[in-house]
């Protein structure tokens, strides 16, 4: 159990990337949940952007540790899928965690400097191939026989690709006067959906070890 013991603290991290956007909303004047994406908090007119930016780093590297421990235990059952959801958790790592950390963004999407669209690239590919990452999960623990844990995945995948949606939708003029204008909103129910397969992985690996 020692060997996976950062894998069996992932939840955490994954529940506290959540969390902390709602800590450090209340010190920026006029932030919106619904309306704005999680990364402005890492902006430079954000009171503690220093602090979601490090945030960021931090996290990353927490996930990188933690696919490395996973990566042999999912491989004994299956080597495809084990690298195809390493692959997918690596990136997201760094392009959705680290390099969004050290390169923060604007206070909109317009890519305006080199630090923002590095921000923005990494960031739409790393959610991109996130949201496949509860339809491996399924995958895995279908094969193991973990019929109930598929199908919560499945569910998953189901509700993190629909959200996702929508947040790419958000800032399309047409639906500037409706609910689907709300972006942040969108992305913190996407990122939910993506973290519960794998915060139950994590724990579904813990508890057999």
């Amino acid at each position: 159990m020692m060997k996976n013991s950062f894998f069996s603290i992932l939840p955490f991290f994954l529940a506290a990337d959540l969390m902390l956007p709602f800590l450090l909303a209340p010190t920026y004047k006029g932030y919106s949940h619904l309306r704005q994406v999680m990364s402005v908090l890492g902006a430079s007119k954000a009171p503690l952007h220093s602090i979601y930016n490090l945030w960021l780093i931090i996290f990353g590297c927490a996930i990188l540790i933690s696919i490395f421990q996973c990566y042999p235990i999912i491989a004994k059952t299956s080597n495809v899928i084990s690298i195809i959801l390493c692959s997918i958790i690596f990136i997201y790592a760094i392009g959705g965690c680290i390099l969004s950390g050290i390169f923060s963004v604007g206070e909109t999407k317009n890519l305006e400097t080199v630090s923002a669209k590095i921000h923005g690239y990494g960031s739409v590919i790393g959610f991109l191939l996130l949201t496949l990452a509860p339809l491996i999960i399924g995958l895995y623990f279908f094969k193991i026989s973990k019929g109930l844990l598929g199908g919560l995945s499945l569910i998953c995948f189901i509700l993190a690709i629909s959200f996702f949606a929508l947040f790419i939708m958000a800032d399309k003029p047409n639906y500037k006067e409706t609910i689907i204008a709300f972006e942040g909103l969108w992305q913190r129910l996407s990122l939910l959906f993506m973290y519960c397969p794998i915060a139950i992985l994590s724990l579904n690996i813990t508890l057999k070890s």
